[in-house]
């Protein structure tokens, strides 16, 4: 409750702030007017070309998300146990995570062409985070532990799935809200630049262009609100069973 309470203070220190400003620079083309921009936030939610856009693109965030975190997990699972393959596949993450990601919107906007561009570029930019965080997790899981549910139970899926994974579940959800957040991001900039129909993006472009800064302002609210209910589902989500290992256990297998 008392977090709570700081976030509320927060998030009402930044509004005085804003309204002071807005009443130093009192020019709406610089800085809206917080009730315009609170008003303009409430019209997204009954203009069904708004809400179409909105469902658009947080189906092909999802979408994204959910395919560059199964092939990274997946790929980097395989990895952690076949050398080989983190071998082959670490130029290709390390280019990923250190090209610019304007680089790689021009890039795909020439090859795939718009329709595909926002898909493709969200999942290049989350795949390398999801890959190198479970990889780095499982590196990082103590041999011990392993070696003492290898004396109970040998097989490598159910020792995947009630040892490894249990066991990092903290460095998925982390590699997740970090994904969510630059998700967002890189969705929204793909498809203001690629000009995606019936989008975020394309809705933010639209209002820049035709002066309507409090409506720039409101898609701006709507996706800080959007990243933050991500968010908070995944806090919240179970994503394995429990370790079936932990130290204690560990030390009593000791003795």
């Amino acid at each position: 409750m008392k977090k709570t309470g700081i976030t509320v203070l927060s998030v009402f220190t930044i509004f005085l702030v804003w309204t002071a400003l807005y009443g130093i620079i009192h020019n709406p083309l610089l800085l809206p007017d917080p009730i315009s921009v609170i008003i303009a936030f409430g019209k997204l939610f009954v203009q069904p070309a708004s809400l179409s856009a909105i469902f658009s693109t947080v189906f092909r965030l999802l979408l994204a998300m959910s395919i560059a975190t199964i092939l990274g997990m997946g790929l980097a699972i395989v990895s952690a146990f076949r050398e080989n393959v983190a071998v082959f596949l670490r130029p290709a993450v390390t280019v990923l995570r250190t090209v610019p990601v304007i680089s790689v919107v021009v890039i795909i906007l020439i090859v795939f062409g718009f329709s595909l561009t926002p898909y493709i570029i969200t999942f290049l930019m989350i795949f390398p985070l999801i890959y190198q965080a479970v990889f780095g997790a499982l590196k990082d899981i103590d041999k011990e532990l392993i070696d003492v549910y290898r004396l109970e139970d040998n097989r490598f899926w159910s020792g995947l799935r009630y040892c490894y994974l249990p066991l990092i579940q903290n460095q998925i959800r982390t590699a997740l809200l970090q994904a969510a957040g630059l998700g967002i991001k890189v969705l929204v900039m793909a498809e203001y630049l690629a000009q995606t129909r019936n989008s975020i993006g394309n809705s933010l472009y639209l209002a820049k262009v035709n002066l309507a800064y409090d409506g720039v302002f409101a898609w701006t609210l709507l996706l800080i609100l959007l990243a933050v209910l991500l968010e908070i589902a995944i806090e919240r989500s179970n994503f394995t069973k429990r370790p079936i290992l932990t130290q204690s256990s560990l030390e009593k297998a000791k003795e």
